[in-house]
């Protein structure tokens, strides 16, 4: 069975961006695009909301250079707003709930899942129990003032077991866990695993 990894890029207070400043705060050096390269070489398909599905296909339309990799990637968009035919070679629409699709391509599919933003599709498989591997790239600024789409807002209680840390260009980290929903605090009397 495909694990399904959530995969947010972040600055250290949690923002996904941040009003002026550029993509990667301006801050992606040579080693962590490389390994985004050899990343982009595992077999896999992208999950992704309506949102980030018109950003991206919007992006892979303008030709640029590495949007040829996206291209050919299986990809599965889940809106109820979107409708067929979509634009972007190898993507499928699915209208209905994504948690019962995502435990369906788990079950039947032999490619890894990873999300692309989405950050309220992140939620709800988080929050559903499907989320194997939740993979966090850190970049070394804080965005108090200028920082948009908190990633974390709403989300569940969550224990994270550390799996692999790696620092890119002496600066940024590359931080991945193995999620746990929790029922309550640590301590408290609905502490430990949720029933999910």
């Amino acid at each position: 069975m495909p694990d399904l990894v959530i995969d947010f890029i972040t600055s250290l207070d949690g923002y996904a961006s941040a009003e002026g400043w550029p993509g990667w705060w301006g801050l992606e050096g040579p080693e962590y695009l490389g390994w985004l390269e050899e990343d982009g070489k595992i077999e896999s398909t992208i999950l992704m909301g309506a949102k980030t599905y018109r950003l991206m296909s919007g992006f892979a339309a303008s030709q640029s250079e590495g949007v040829e990799e996206l291209d050919a990637t299986p990809k599965v968009v889940f809106s109820s707003t979107l409708t067929e035919p979509l634009e972007w070679v190898n993507t499928r629409l699915v209208r209905g709930d994504a948690a019962d699709a995502v435990r369906e391509l788990k079950r039947d599919g032999d490619r890894e899942l990873r999300t692309l933003g989405s950050l309220s599709l992140c939620r709800s498989l988080l929050e559903a129990g499907l989320v194997d591997r939740f993979r966090v790239v850190m970049f070394p600024v804080i965005t108090g003032r200028t920082g948009s789409e908190r990633i974390y807002d709403g989300y569940p209680d969550v224990a994270l077991e550390l799996v692999e840390t790696r620092t890119f260009d002496g600066r940024t980290q590359l931080l991945e866990y193995v999620p746990t929903l929790l029922a309550g605090p640590p301590g408290s009397d609905s502490a430990g695993a949720s029933s999910d």
